[in-house]
Parts: structure tokens; C-alpha cells; sequence
């Protein structure tokens, strides 16, 4: 694999004019210290430069399942219209004793590995629950932190982003100098808890991010990751969708960890916890030479419908040739005739494959099979899906 290009535009993060209200909004010791902090990364953190023309044609896409809800080895490898599907065994491609064995948990990780004339680009985008998951899968599965071109966090749920720091940690002098981690705003920083409950849902530990070395790219809008993968930016409101919002967020900065209140809209700078809009999500998408759009939804809080139309208004590419990941269609506390017309309308969009993920859905899966008959792929750790090439 060849450098990394930073396309980026560098922003500068002193807060000259920090409001004394949102000081007060959080502990003065822990804002203070965390801007202190802040300043002195400000040079490893950028705004993503918009994407400029049509984003460039891969020949190949490979996408690996690193972290998943669901293990099951004895699912048989395949190829379905033109897509290599492989299945991996209970210890990957490793080769180990049986003791080895790769794991499955609430999470969601997949490896993007994309080849262009005489390059190629591998993405991770999203890091499953544990490190302790996330690292012995890749282990297993051969995946070398050393060969990722960029990182994508989708949004800042723990399910997503929890295996990070971890890899962060265990990859130390290993990972590419200045390696990008693309998010798709501040609300990812902000801490969370579940909206049932009101449990602690964790936190994206900001220090560690860039005490790593990492580039942290912030992409509000369309930006090109690693030469080849687009990230959507916001994603539209645009379907008849109304997301689940099972988190709450809070702005503020408390001993280091949170989300800066002068990058915080008004409506959520309360000093409380507000319920989750996620704005800041975003999807990742490749366009595949002579198959089409292939979309990495991650986990579809602002609806799936939503993110593929997205991704194919940033893109300029209509063709629906695969989408892969969460479609966050849980039933109950959805119906089934909302879970239905979510089948309804992705059939019309007419993708060549669908593969649910994580928390699609169990009822979403068996709909959209009888809907879509032979289109619909069950994913499962460790499987690897190729496209074109």
C-alpha cells in the first residue's frame, strides 16, 4: 500500500471566546484541564476537505466482518451474482488449535479493502464493543493494523467505537504516522446513556485518540477516506423514517472526557441530557467499476432508507449494488408494518445484495428474504464478501 494522503483543511481549536454559561455548564477543573489538553493536540485534529468531483471508481471491494453480533461456522461460502461470499471457520484463517476462536458480540467492526489500478487502501470503520473482541478477531482473521490506510468511526456509540482505544494501545509504533480517523462530528465526543435507563453508555476517550498519534478528521459533509471510500456527511431526514433514539447525549467536558460546548448547537448545550438526533452519523460508501454503489450503513440511526440516499447523492451513483451493516430496525419497539415498509422501500431502490448486520433485525431478515429472494446475505464474524475484480 502506498502513503496516506491527508486531504484536509486545518482548523485551529483555541476557544478565545468560551462563554462563562458553558463553563458553568461543566466542572471548571475538568473543562480547564481538558482545554489545556485541546490546545496542545490542536495540530492533530482537521476538517475534512469536501469531496471535490465524482469519487474515483475502485475495480475491487473486499469487506470483512471483524466484529458482529453472531458467529456461526458452519455457513457455506459462496459466490451469488458475480459476489464472492466467504465464511471463515471457528479460529478464522489463523490455522490455530480450536481453542482459538473468533468471537461474537453486540458490535459492529468490517475491514474495507479496496484496489484501483496498481493501489490499494484497506478502511476499518467502527470497532466493535471490547478491544478484547475487536483485537483477537483481527488477529485471527490476519488483519494487520500496520496495512490500515484510515479509521471511520461511524458515531459515538460504545458498540461502535469501544474497541478502539484498545487497538490503539496494542498497535503503539505499529499504526501509519498521522493515520486519519474520520468522524462525522463533535457528538461523538459527547457522553451517553441509555434512554430506558438511564445507564452509562460510555464515552469516546478524545485524549487517547489523538495521544496515539491519529489525524482526527472531522467530515460534517462528504470527504474521501483514504483516496477511495466516501463518508456521507449529516445524513438527510428524507423518508418517511423516524429513527429510534435509544441513547441520550450530554455536552460538556468532565475530567477530560466529553464534548466541547462551543462546537455544540444551542438546543443541546443544556447541561443535561438530551435525546440522541445523531447528526453526526455517518455511512461509508465505494463505487465499484461496472457494479455500482456499495454503502457501509454501520448502524442506521437516521433509517437506512435515509443513508443509502445519502450516499448516492454524494456519490452521483444511483446503482445499488450492496448494503452492508445495521439497519437499527428492532421490533418491538417497531412494528411490523414499519419493519415491512423498510423492506418495501429498500426493494424498490433495487440493490443487487443486502447484507444485515448487527442490528438489523431478526424480523427485518426474514421479511426482506421472502421480498428479495436470493439477494438477502446473512453475515456472520468473519465473513468476507468481494466485490468486482
Amino acid at each position: 500500500m502506498s502513503g496516506i494522503r491527508c486531504t484536509c483543511l486545518p482548523e485551529l481549536f483555541a476557544q478565545r471566546g468560551v462563554r462563562r454559561r458553558q463553563v458553568l455548564r461543566v466542572t471548571s477543573v475538568g473543562f480547564v484541564g481538558s482545554l489545556v489538553g485541546t490546545l496542545a493536540t490542536a495540530g492533530r485534529t482537521a476538517r475534512a476537505a469536501p469531496l471535490a468531483g465524482s469519487p474515483p471508481e475502485v475495480e475491487r471491494l473486499t469487506v470483512t466482518m471483524v466484529a458482529d453480533n453472531y458467529l456461526f461456522p458452519f455457513l457455506p461460502s459462496q459466490t451469488l451474482g458475480g459476489v464472492r461470499v466467504e465464511r471463515s471457520g471457528v479460529s478464522g484463517r489463523s490455522g490455530l488449535p480450536p481453542r482459538d476462536s473468533l468471537a461474537g458480540e453486540f458490535g459492529l467492526s468490517m475491514l474495507a479493502e479496496s484496489s484501483r489500478g496498481g493501489e490499494t487502501r484497506a478502511v476499518l470503520v467502527d470497532f466493535g464493543y471490547t478491544p478484547e473482541v475487536l483485537l483477537n478477531n483481527m488477529r485471527l482473521l490476519g488483519i494487520d493494523p500496520a496495512r490500515i490506510d484510515a479509521l471511520v468511526l461511524s458515531h459515538g456509540h460504545h458498540d461502535h467505537f469501544g474497541g478502539l482505544t484498545g487497538l490503539l494501545a496494542a498497535s503503539r509504533g505499529r499504526l501509519r504516522p498521522g493515520l486519519p480517523l474520520f468522524v462525522g462530528g463533535e457528538d461523538c465526543f459527547c457522553t451517553r446513556q441509555t434512554a430506558a435507563t438511564g445507564a452509562d453508555f460510555g464515552t469516546l476517550d478524545r485524549r487517547a485518540v489523538l495521544d496515539a498519534g491519529l489525524m482526527l478528521m472531522v467530515a460534517e459533509g462528504p470527504a474521501l477516506a483514504a483516496d477511495h471510500a466516501v463518508t456521507s456527511g449529516q445524513i438527510a431526514l428524507r423518508s418517511f423514517e423516524t429513527p429510534l433514539r435509544p441513547t441520550r447525549a450530554r455536552t460538556g467536558i468532565v475530567d477530560g472526557l466529553g464534548c466541547d460546548p462551543a462546537r455544540m448547537s444551542e438546543a443541546k448545550n443544556t447541561g443535561g441530557f438530551v435525546p440522541d438526533d445523531f447528526e453526526h452519523e455517518i455511512a461509508t460508501s465505494y463505487v465499484v467499476k461496472r457494479r455500482g454503489l456499495v454503502v457501509l450503513t454501520a448502524c442506521s440511526h437516521r433509517g437506512v432508507v435515509n443513508a443509502i440516499r445519502q450516499a448516492q447523492e454524494v456519490t452521483g451513483v444511483s446503482k445499488l449494488h450492496a448494503v452492508i451493516g445495521g439497519f437499527h430496525l428492532v421490533a418491538p419497539p417497531l412494528t411490523e408494518d414499519y419493519v415491512r415498509r423498510t423492506v418495501l422501500e429498500l426493494k424498490a431502490m433495487e440493490p443487487d445484495f443486502l447484507v444485515p448486520a448487527h442490528c438489523a433485525g431478526d424480523l427485518f431478515y426474514d421479511l426482506a428474504r421472502v421480498e428479495m429472494p436470493g439477494q438477502v446475505i446473512r453475515s456472520a464474524v468473519g465473513t468476507r464478501l468481494t466485490f468486482g475484480g
